[in-house]
């Protein structure tokens, strides 16, 4: 098992304690067309969200760790958004208030066992949400973000650029998205959002350098162990 995501998850980029408890993370499902195209699933009407537990959460530097004999885990490069304050049935104005971080994180998924779950019609929770399946960085201020629904990130794989993520091109806004998780179940604070993952998604192999940046803030590599 993974090293619990506690303590970790309080930290900004800049060191400073964000004195917030681990939480639930909330991720979003095809929320970018052409990742949808890439796997053949029609684009959602509404966001498709998923729950990963607090035990999924893990620190995405300086390493991560593939699961153990359970088929090619692939990686989904995500903008997260932690939670700052409560919301419940929140309008796009309070959920953008209620932001207090802006950082990097992977879905990982188990696609063979994702896909053998979906195509017998049950839940697969088990392929999203195993023990370490979400890695996350440090956190920056949204204050240092000038649009956050015009942000990018990008994920290079041994020096190859893989992901190119544009939150103009999100299906679903941040704001919006986070105001639509809201409608369904309450976030709190130290709950962390996955916006969806652009197009270039693949399968991780122990020794893959990982490099990531978010805009001109954010920049770090991790390796896969």
């Amino acid at each position: 098992m993974s090293d619990p995501y506690s303590g970790y998850l309080h930290q900004s980029n800049d060191g400073k304690d964000l004195s917030l408890p681990p939480g639930k993370a909330v991720c979003v499902g095809r929320n970018y067309v052409e990742h949808a195209k890439e796997l053949n699933n029609p684009v959602p009407a509404n966001p498709l969200l998923f729950i990963k537990p607090y035990t999924a959460m893990t620190g995405l530097t300086p390493s991560i760790q593939l699961p153990v004999e359970k088929g090619p885990c692939h990686f989904e490069t995500e903008l997260t958004v932690l939670i700052g304050s409560p919301l419940t049935q929140a309008n796009e104005a309070q959920a953008a208030d209620a932001i207090a971080g802006i950082g990097l994180g992977l879905d990982l998924t188990l696609r063979d066992l994702q896909d053998e779950l979906k195509k017998k019609g049950h839940p697969w929770e088990i392929a999203k949400s195993f023990d370490g399946s979400c890695p996350l960085s440090a956190f920056i201020s949204p204050r240092r973000i000038s649009n956050i629904e015009d942000t990018e990130y990008r994920l290079w794989v041994n020096g190859e650029l893989r992901q190119h993520g544009q939150t103009r091109q999100m299906i679903t806004a941040v704001n919006k998205l986070l105001s639509y998780c809201s409608q369904h179940f309450t976030l709190l604070p130290g709950d962390v959002v996955l916006t969806g993952t652009p197009a270039g998604v693949g399968v991780l192999q122990r020794g893959d350098l990982l490099k990531f940046q978010l805009d001109t803030l954010m920049s770090f590599e991790t390796q896969v162990i």
